[in-house]
């Protein structure tokens, strides 16, 4: 008989054996003490409890109620170790993929650079090319006969928007592990500290 406890992980609440608890707690323990010194710490913290939280809900639809040692062994093996942060790139996509092919890329609107609805930014980078080709396309089919006005809405219905980090590097087909997450976010807050140093400057 083993003790189970109960987490709040991402606002969403599991129930954990101790076992898996202490491993997971170590695990999120291990990634803070290696980017406590970095100014995105918190902020990657979340989005790997985030996407830790969204791996447990997938498990849960196996009608298997409590988190276990093996769940967290999975989890870890996905994310990957904090070390990996200066190791083999390679290596660690490799591994990435492997476990999750099935999910390694999906379709959703991209907010970030959206002109309408996302739809077409959202196209180009699942299919990794300029949205703009796509804006082209869909304006040639509204002048042609309207078919590219019913696409684009019939889309910006059915595809969900990439609102987490997590959804963001899914659409853009990387691997959704700890290093990948915090190269996301280090790079998303240069970009914005860079576009408020220029308008600064010609401010």
């Amino acid at each position: 008989m083993k003790k189970t406890l109960t987490i709040n992980l991402a606002g969403l609440v599991f129930h954990i054996d101790e076992d898996a608890y202490n491993k997971l707690k170590e695990y999120l323990e291990n990634i803070e003490s290696h980017i406590s010194d970095e100014n995105e710490s918190r902020e990657i913290i979340r989005d790997v409890e985030a996407r830790i939280a969204e791996i447990l809900t997938n498990k849960k639809k196996d009608n298997r109620q409590v988190v276990t040692l093996s769940d967290i062994d999975g989890i870890i093996t996905v994310m990957g170790q904090p070390n990996d942060f200066a190791g083999d790139k390679e290596e660690e996509e490799k591994a990435s993929h492997t476990f999750t092919q099935r999910n390694y890329r999906r379709m959703y609107r991209d907010p970030d650079h959206r002109i309408i609805g996302g739809v077409c930014s959202g196209l180009g980078a699942y299919w990794s090319i300029d949205p703009s080709l796509i804006r082209i396309v869909f304006i040639v089919l509204a002048i042609v006969g309207m078919a590219g006005i019913l696409i684009y809405l019939i889309l910006w219905i059915v595809l969900p928007e990439a609102r987490t980090v997590a959804q963001k590097l899914e659409m853009r087909g990387e691997p959704v592990n700890v290093s990948s997450i915090r190269d996301f976010i280090k790079n998303e807050y240069n970009n914005v500290k860079n576009s408020m140093h220029f308008n600064y400057k010609t401010n």
